[in-house]
């Protein structure tokens, strides 16, 4: 069980992240959600299609992106976060590295905090702490600007492993109980393609009793394995999906909600 502020998931079987960006720029559905009552009637498909946490994000992390400020993103996401809370019973996320955003999400209802930089900002773990909410910690080599430009490591699964065992570590000794932590090696996040295939390959080898959670959808691994732009990607994503949960992650985090619960049932049911 992971407990996320008031309320708890099981993931003794694997469950759905349903991605939900309020921005102008994410690399994939970047504008399409930006008002209010389509970000919110977007969330409430997302749960309709069996999505069992909604990731609400108001900062791009795509490579390249531009950083925005706290004020900003708390104005677009706290009010999608309250309406969604506020009409159904699945967790909601926020996907956000700043303490400012994580206090005023936790207080709008958020039970889980999202963050790619694993809590490493000024005053991001004692908020965390604070809120009760989850957390997912995910390695990241670099920042978005310029994780792409070279990524490099001496043995990448041992690399990734290490950090965030030292940052489970680090939120172990501030207070945080285990229940409440979930990790995530960040593909995508300062890796190459074949830095991402040897992560996905290598997944239990993360070495920890902690849920894993994945993002794999739409993203350039699936491009370059495809030859797809990103609208174009369901296929591929699913795909990549099945293989995380069957390598050992309890949370995918995707786009296409439906499509990857139907896929996930059969693997549930095979695997039995």
């Amino acid at each position: 069980m992971l407990r996320c502020g008031s309320q708890t998931i099981d993931l003794s079987r694997p469950v759905v992240m349903g991605v939900l960006n309020v921005t102008p720029d994410s690399f994939s559905d970047g504008g399409q959600y930006r008002e209010l009552d389509a970000a919110v009637g977007h969330g409430l498909r997302m749960v309709e299609e069996g999505a069992a946490i909604i990731d609400v994000g108001g900062e791009s992390t795509r490579p390249g992106a531009d950083p925005v400020d706290a004020e900003e993103e708390i104005r677009r996401v706290v009010p999608v976060i309250e309406k969604l809370r506020g009409q159904t019973d699945a967790i909601v996320s926020v996907d956000t590295s700043k303490p400012q955003v994580m206090r005023a999400a936790a207080a709008a209802g958020a039970g889980l905090i999202n963050d790619v930089r694993a809590l490493s900002e000024q005053g991001a773990l004692e908020a965390a702490v604070a809120t009760q909410c989850a957390v997912c910690l995910m390695h990241m080599q670099g920042d978005p600007r310029s994780m792409q430009l070279a990524p490099h490591y001496d043995d990448v699964v041992n690399d990734v492993k290490a950090f965030l065992e030292q940052r489970v570590n680090v939120c172990r000794a501030a207070g945080m109980a285990a229940d409440r932590i979930v990790i995530d090696p960040g593909f995508g996040f300062g890796k190459t393609l074949e830095h991402n295939l040897q992560l996905l390959r290598h997944l239990r080898q993360l070495g920890t009793e902690l849920p894993i959670m994945v993002g794999l959808s739409r993203k350039s691994i699936v491009g370059r394995l495809t030859g797809r732009p990103s609208g174009e990607r369901i296929y591929g994503s699913v795909a990549l999906a099945v293989m995380a949960v069957i390598n050992g992650a309890r949370i995918v985090r995707v786009h296409d909600v439906g499509a990857t619960v139907d896929a996930l049932k059969t693997v549930i049911a095979v695997q039995g």
